[in-house]
């Protein structure tokens, strides 16, 4: 290689690294910009539902209001000439697209949210957070003058830092921003920036005093050829029910949309059903996001039939058009299914509701990776292996379903094929 050819080298590589570290400082600046503001909201989000959650647990009356913040929510949405929420479906899209997701959406979610869980409706609140995270990240893309073709990883950036925030799971906030939208294929360009958003809202939920969400898992059985039999068919049920929770939300809002069109109607009716399936039920214990319920799953402690009554509550709530999220009902039923299949099949309770928690997540999710990063963050690395063999078993046999219906499955689950097809 002569001097000259040498020279010329080196210069680009100088070139590429140089612009490189261009485009690293700028996501620096405004990843760390938005896991602040988003981290912030997410703070001032968790607080507020903590304080609505506790006051309905004092005062059970709250859900008699139901039918009444129904009728708020659709108010505050026709007013701000949002006729159709598409809630995280809006953002999937956004992501993949160029549709924008409007400022106000920010707010909206925060208020109809808090109502929800105000007046005990099943519903989340992880969703609701990559909808407020979605929007706010987005915003602030367009005050710091990002580039329109980067806009995506600015909202994935709200995704990760207002699951982190809320959820304390910085790791598997990171990587679901980037597993979710499209299936098959991660927006790898968004890792770096994910990461610091991610980590800057965790740090900043913790020094507010949010402890990240942790579960023990009372005992953990050895690794046996009947022990990975027995994990393994857990995970084959769980994805029927991952099935049957995506099926009945959908079916849900469908059937609410063909017989009760008008969206005032619509959510009154929703809000007088739940009241009275709590009061035919008796019970509290499926209002709100349920995690008390989840903690007692783990010691081993639950009702046969909780898993289906959640599902049920949860799906004429949100179909209602309440707001709210569906992953921790999803950890809801799944370690509540998982707690009653362990008694069954003589896997270790807290240890089948634990799988069961993270399996019904992938299952509805279809984030294999995401589920693995959460099971580390929320159990510790206690028997990895068993998550391991569950998780990907749920992923493979969910199918295409999905709790939200903007997602695609670029390659399929059973065959290395192509098929960039839309969930169900």
């Amino acid at each position: 290689m002569c001097f000259v050819t040498k020279v010329v080298w080196f210069y680009r590589i100088y070139r590429q690294v140089l612009k490189n570290l261009k485009i690293f400082c700028k996501w620096v600046l405004t990843s760390v910009a938005i896991g602040f503001i988003v981290g912030g909201v997410g703070c001032l989000f968790y607080f507020v539902l903590r304080f609505v959650t506790s006051f309905r647990g004092e005062h059970p009356w709250m859900v008699f209001f139901l039918p009444a913040a129904g009728l708020v929510i659709v108010f505050l949405y026709h007013i701000c000439k949002i006729n159709e929420p598409k809630g995280t479906n809006l953002v999937i899209t956004a992501v993949r697209s160029e549709e924008q997701i409007p400022a106000r959406m920010a707010p909206l979610i925060f208020i109809s949210t808090a109502l929800t869980h105000l007046c005990g409706g099943s519903a989340g609140r992880e969703g609701a957070a990559l909808q407020l995270g979605g929007s706010l990240g987005e915003w602030i893309a367009k005050v710091c003058r990002v580039k329109e073709e980067y806009k995506n990883v600015a909202i994935m950036c709200g995704m990760s830092a207002a699951f982190s925030a809320l959820f304390g799971t910085p790791v598997a906030a990171t990587i679901f921003a980037m597993e979710l939208v499209s299936v098959g294929v991660m927006y790898y360009t968004a890792l770096v920036p994910c990461a610091i958003s991610s980590i800057i809202a965790s740090l900043l939920a913790k020094h507010c005093g949010i402890v990240p969400e942790s579960f023990t898992i009372i005992h953990t059985p050895g690794i046996t050829a009947v022990s990975i039999v027995k994990v393994a068919a857990l995970g084959v049920v769980c994805a029927g029910v991952s099935i049957l929770l995506c099926y009945s939300l959908h079916t849900a809002g469908k059937l609410y949309k063909k017989y009760l069109p008008n969206q005032y109607v619509r959510a009154m009716a929703g809000g007088l059903l739940v009241v009275a399936l709590a009061f035919v039920f008796r019970t509290q214990d499926y209002l709100g996001a349920g995690m008390n319920i989840i903690e007692e799953s783990l010691q081993g402690d639950v009702r046969p039939q909780a898993f289906l009554l959640k599902i049920l509550f949860t799906a004429v709530t949100l179909g209602a058009g309440f707001k709210g999220g569906e992953i921790v009902p999803s950890f809801f039923v799944g370690a509540t299914f998982g707690c009653v299949m362990g008694q069954l099949i003589g896997l270790e309770p807290s240890l089948a509701a634990a799988i069961g928690m993270m399996t019904v997540f992938c299952g509805v999710t279809n984030c294999p990776v995401t589920a693995l990063m959460m099971s580390f963050e929320l159990f510790g690395f206690t028997t990895p292996s068993f998550f391991l063999i569950a998780i990907p078993i749920s992923y493979m046999l969910s199918g295409y379903y999905s709790l939200y219906s903007a997602q695609r499955i670029v390659y399929a689950k059973t065959k290395p094929k192509y098929v960039n097809q839309k969930t169900h």
